[in-house]
């Protein structure tokens, strides 16, 4: 026994030379252990110099426990040496955990670390970053937002949110639609997701039927169907307001424009076939008559109720029948217009529309023998006529051949919904006044139900989260 452990001394003494020559001298060891090494296997590297490769050292106690109860390894480059670790005789080596167990443990300890990480940046972000942030949200995200919190929900009233809102771009008009099958709600069309949505609004009376008539800045004018009260929402955010009651009693059928005024009111336009008309102003919340419509405007007007008015700037325009042409009204100065256009030939079921940029279209159907299309015409404003500038594709206009197809148009703010119906059809279709592209709506059916839905009217509105009724 004696001369195997001189035997073992000899060898230390002779590796402790060889690590010492290589610059790497070995940890000191007690008197009553030997050190053994050998070469661990290693990865060739990139680098040119040739290095040695690590040592895997052994410590055996050779008067206490046994060799295996006292043997730890050490990984030790040459040069890095303060890498050595020792372990007490008689002191069990370190067991390794499970994989499964560290992986655990790992992932717990890097979750709370990242939760306390996000509670940290969420506390110090700041307030109108985050406002931004949330103004540039898609719309549709809000009917979720809305419920996350009392905060979340406040935010929408407020003023710096309201000023972040109006920086960001207007996104495409939606549409707010009244289904044959369920006259007292309303459908929500999304082109931007091609979607459907089903809000509600509470406050609309439910035991009489309202219709949406007009909109303007995000809100949406609605009228009875016995044209005597109206009211203005906005849709998404369920603000609500009933209007006073008119001053002048008009039983019979009205049409109804609306505007956005220069500062965050609004303003509501009826006028009848017998010429009478008010003018309904937000900030002051009553409805007045400015002035009457002057002699040389022929009565009765003989408006065109199938066609919506039109909103460009503080101008509204309907149409008229007898004579052909367009009625305007200037909602700021009160200055009433008449230009007599005759309708091109074949057209039917035409309707007035808004083009962007000032422009005023008008859409209809153009049929010769048993081919009906859809055509879209520009008002000239040189000449004051109307000049054909699109149509519908040919290939869908071959499915209206030898049908009597009637249109509607539920939205004329520089993207139209078109309603094409027939006994043997009901086709939803968008054009885009701008691109001229036409695309093809899905069919609105309500949630949890399957029967598809017949749009009756409705009206396109561009959605604003911060317009007030």
């Amino acid at each position: 026994m004696m001369e195997g452990v001189t035997m073992l001394r000899q060898l230390i003494g002779q590796l402790q030379e060889v690590l010492e020559l290589y610059g790497s001298p070995p940890p000191t060891v007690p008197s009553n252990y030997f050190i053994q090494f050998q070469p661990q296997p290693q990865p060739p590297q990139p680098s040119s110099e040739q290095l040695l490769p690590p040592l895997r050292w052994c410590y055996f106690n050779l008067e206490g426990s046994s060799l295996q109860d006292s043997c730890y390894n050490i990984i030790m480059t040459a040069g890095k040496s303060e890498n050595l670790k020792m372990l007490e005789p008689g002191k069990p080596p370190p067991t390794k955990k499970a994989r499964k167990g560290r992986g655990k443990t790992t992932l717990t300890t890097t979750s709370n670390s990242d939760n306390n990480m996000e509670q940290q940046i969420w506390q110090e972000f700041p307030q109108d970053l985050f406002e931004a942030v949330i103004a540039r949200l898609p719309i549709a995200a809000f009917f979720r937002f809305r419920s996350v919190c009392r905060t979340w929900n406040s935010l929408l009233s407020s003023q710096s949110f309201s000023i972040q809102c109006s920086r960001v771009k207007q996104s495409q008009p939606w549409f707010y639609t009244i289904t044959h099958e369920n006259v007292n709600t309303g459908a929500m069309y999304d082109p931007s997701s091609n979607k459907w949505h089903h809000p509600t609004v509470p406050a609309l009376p439910t035991k009489q039927i309202v219709l949406p008539v007009a909109s303007a800045g995000g809100l949406i004018c609605f009228l009875d169907i016995g044209h005597r009260s109206f009211y203005v929402c906005n849709p998404l955010t369920r603000s609500f307001k009933e209007l006073p009651p008119r001053s002048v009693k008009v039983w019979s059928r009205v049409a109804v424009g609306m505007t956005k005024s220069a500062t965050s009111g609004y303003k509501i336009l009826w006028v009848g076939c017998d010429g009478e008309y008010e003018v309904y102003d937000s900030e002051k919340d009553t409805w007045t008559r400015p002035g009457n419509i002057p002699g040389n405007i022929k009565i009765p007007l003989s408006i065109n109720f199938r066609s919506q008015v039109v909103s460009v700037g503080k101008t509204v325009y309907l149409m008229r029948s007898d004579p052909e042409g367009i009625l305007s009204y200037d909602m700021e100065d009160g200055v009433w217009g008449q230009d007599v256009i005759p309708v091109p030939p074949h057209v039917t079921d035409q309707v007035l529309a808004e083009g962007g940029g000032g422009r005023v279209v008008m859409v209809g159907l153009v049929t010769k023998n048993a081919a009906t299309c859809v055509c879209i015409w520009e008002l000239q404003r040189m000449t004051m006529l109307w000049k054909e500038v699109d149509r519908m594709p040919n290939v869908w206009c071959l499915e209206f051949y030898g049908k009597h197809v009637r249109m509607n148009c539920l939205g004329n703010k520089g993207l139209l919904m078109l309603s094409l119906r027939s006994r043997q059809m009901n086709r939803l279709v968008t054009y885009d006044l701008e691109s001229g592209e036409w695309l093809k709506v899905p069919g609105c059916v309500l949630p949890r139900g399957r029967k598809r839905q017949w749009i009756a009217c409705g009206t396109a509105f561009h959605p604003c989260l911060t317009a007030l009724a």
